[in-house]
């Protein structure tokens, strides 16, 4: 893995300036905005996993980004769906437990509230470290082939996330580490700062992503 040159990628590129930028400005359509940079994200990710020698997409394909980004977003929201069912869960039982026995017994109610969040907030967190490791090479399946179903053979992702889980840990370690440092430099440019600053984040996320993903398919042929 070349975790350094994650940060130099975007730089290869002659015309990064302007990608870049386009990407920071894209994000502010509404609804559909952040779905087209995942897109965008996606193909850089493909072009890392496949070593094209072209850096960054060039934005002549919006609606071909519309169409990946999508996709992208089925399959985050589809791995990150039992956390959001458990979240949901906790808070029907918090809800209803104080509905029942709020009135009558409110040391009841708080009790049972209590036990609700602990357990709830432990699945919560092992559903959420679980998705967390699982998305990007699911992700990886998906930049690669082109195909929606194929992110979501599990089996197969297992498999990448075992063959690489170092690769992958590291990765996400970089991601959690570096996305608030560059959001506190964005924010000292004004808002365009930050816009920047989020669309580098998505570059530097792709890269990492894409070589972690080719670690796992090396070792997976190895295997």
């Amino acid at each position: 893995m070349e975790f350094g040159r994650a940060f130099s990628y975007a730089f290869e590129d002659s015309e990064w300036l302007k990608k870049v930028g386009i990407a920071a400005v894209v994000v502010l359509i509404p609804i559909v905005g952040g779905i087209v940079l995942m897109g965008w994200a996606l193909e850089l990710m493909r072009r890392v996993i496949a070593d094209d020698p072209t850096p960054l997409p060039d934005w002549s394909d919006f609606g071909g980004f519309l169409s990946k980004g999508f996709k992208a977003f089925v399959v985050t929201l589809a791995y990150a769906l039992p956390v959001i069912l458990v979240v949901i869960c906790g808070q029907v039982v918090t809800l209803g437990s104080t509905a029942a026995l709020g009135d009558s017994n409110p040391d009841a109610a708080s009790t049972v509230a209590l036990i609700a969040s602990i357990c709830m907030g432990c699945f919560a967190l092992i559903f959420g470290i679980l998705a967390g490791l699982l998305i990007p090479p699911a992700l990886g399946n998906l930049a690669s082939t082109g195909e929606l179903g194929a992110a979501f053979r599990f089996g197969e992702v297992f498999g990448l996330l075992r063959s690489a889980i170092g690769p992958y840990l590291i990765s996400i370690i970089i991601i959690a580490v570096i996305s608030p440092l560059l959001a506190s430099l964005g924010s000292l440019v004004c808002g365009v700062g930050a816009l920047a600053a989020a669309a580098y984040l998505q570059v530097v996320t792709s890269h990492l992503y894409g070589q972690a993903y080719k670690v796992a398919k090396a070792n997976a042929a190895a295997a």
